[in-house]
């Protein structure tokens, strides 16, 4: 359906799904026309099928809603590149439910991508190193989905949070984005409560809840939001602290151990390195000690006394574990 529209009108489509909301005098903008020609173009785009809504307030707007059936998703070829490398990786990833759905899509996807992308496509996933963590905790991909909504349409969140001790609370924030790393989700939003930015582990997040409230974007303290979540997992305390010192080199650590975060492997010289490992349960520092050791390379744990004896307990159960599977 898509191939024969004009070029204006995909245009206006790909603007209408980039966002949840447009101002009529907005979209006049950005497609450089008349208001009239906009509202043509929606008439055209509703006859077409897409349900585009027309929506009250001081201007007047429109945006893209759900309707009984779903319409053509209008992507660039960056865009159907990045979707289809990232449902290629998606069956090992930690979102709860998705493999199966992540299947069924790409082959639906793959059946109309252009030849001139396949092998970009190909080239991407096969240059991506998925991070399993099938013991670490998952989302649902509702929850992700409805944070994702916010952070794009700028609308307040709620949603009940549990906090590292386990107690709840309530919290409503302005998203701003959500990050994948060492394994996780985070959301990283702006508490007018605390009046401070703060990072949410997605998983711990239950009833998230676009409140339909706008707010302004702040900018961010940092040059992206990868780049906050970097510096604050680096510089946040945790219950477990250790520092192992391998005879391997740094290199060699970081392409083993995708979940280390680059800077807390400092290496000491070509051939060795240390590694400070930081978590919040037992069972996580064990099971970075034990992938280290699979890199065939002397260990050297330094650790505070009570802990050391817990971690070599932990790894003994592990290894002994492994050893008669």
């Amino acid at each position: 359906m898509t191939a024969t529209l004009p070029a204006r009108l995909l245009r206006l489509l790909s603007l209408l799904q980039g966002r949840r909301e447009w101002s009529g005098a907005e979209l006049a903008d950005r497609l450089e026309v008349t208001g009239r020609t906009v509202r043509r173009d929606i008439d055209r785009l509703r006859e077409l099928g897409y349900p585009v809504e027309s929506t009250t307030g001081t201007a007047g707007g429109y945006r893209l809603a759900s309707g009984k059936n779903l319409p053509p998703l209008l992507l660039d070829d960056d865009e159907a590149v990045a979707v289809a490398a990232g449902l290629l990786t998606a069956a090992g990833g930690s979102v709860t439910g998705i493999e199966e759905s992540s299947i069924r899509a790409l082959a639906k996807l793959e059946q109309v991508l252009p030849a001139r992308l396949r092998s970009r496509v190909e080239a991407v996933s096969g240059a991506t190193v998925p991070v399993v963590v099938r013991n670490g905790p998952q989302v649902e991909a509702q929850t992700l989905a409805t944070i994702a909504a916010a952070c794009r349409d700028r609308e307040m969140l709620s949603f009940d949070y549990a906090k590292r001790g386990g107690a709840r609370t309530s919290r409503r924030v302005e998203p701003h984005s959500l990050v994948a790393a060492v394994g996780l989700w985070y959301l990283i939003a702006f508490d007018p409560e605390q009046d401070d930015w703060r990072i949410f582990r997605v998983d711990r997040v239950t009833r998230p809840l676009a409140t339909g409230r706008r707010f302004e974007p702040r900018d961010l303290p940092a040059e992206s939001a990868a780049e906050y979540l970097r510096r604050s997992i680096a510089d946040a305390a945790y219950r477990y602290t250790a520092q192992v010192t391998v005879h391997t080199p740094a290199e060699t650590v970081l392409e083993h151990l995708h979940l280390l975060l680059p800077q807390r492997v400092a290496p000491i010289d070509d051939r060795s390195c240390t590694v400070q490992l930081s978590e919040e349960t037992l069972a996580a520092i064990t099971r970075h000690i034990i992938e280290l050791a699979d890199l065939d390379a002397e260990l050297i744990i330094d650790a505070p006394a009570e802990l050391r004896r817990q971690l070599d307990a932990r790894i003994r159960q592990v290894l002994n574990a492994l050893s008669h599977a």
